[in-house]
């Protein structure tokens, strides 16, 4: 397992989804940041996911689901420590997180099979 990459996968999909909800913040609307987080949540991870995987040969999903799953705890371990309660809708959010970086991961090997295939094609 690639830890250090996939731990920053999770801190990297988190500042993304930070970027995503300042125009959120800047509007003061709590629902827009609110459903923005949760929306987002799986995209950012998808994304992260295909960065961490640009490295590797094998377990691909896991990688991706692991990256969904550091992203969660990078924001839930300060939140949770500071005793601060979140809508329970953010708990769906942090689902995301791990099926999108399992997806990303998904997709990432069938990209790695494909090119493979059409390398052998080639050959």
């Amino acid at each position: 397992m690639h830890w250090g990459r996939t731990i920053a996968g999770g801190f990297i999909a988190e500042v993304m989804l930070m970027i995503a909800v300042m125009p959120g913040f800047a509007m003061g609307s709590e629902p827009v940041v609110i459903w923005t987080a949760v929306t987002g949540a799986g995209v950012v991870t998808f994304l992260a996911a295909l960065w961490v995987a640009r490295s590797l040969e094998s377990r691909f999903v896991a990688h991706g689901a692991l990256t969904g799953l550091a992203a969660t705890l990078i924001y839930l371990i300060p939140v949770l420590a500071a005793g601060v309660t979140q809508p329970a809708v953010y708990w769906l959010g942090h689902a995301l997180k791990i099926l999108g970086g399992a997806a990303g991961g998904l997709y990432a090997a069938r990209r790695m099979a494909h090119s493979k295939t059409a390398l052998k094609a080639s050959v």
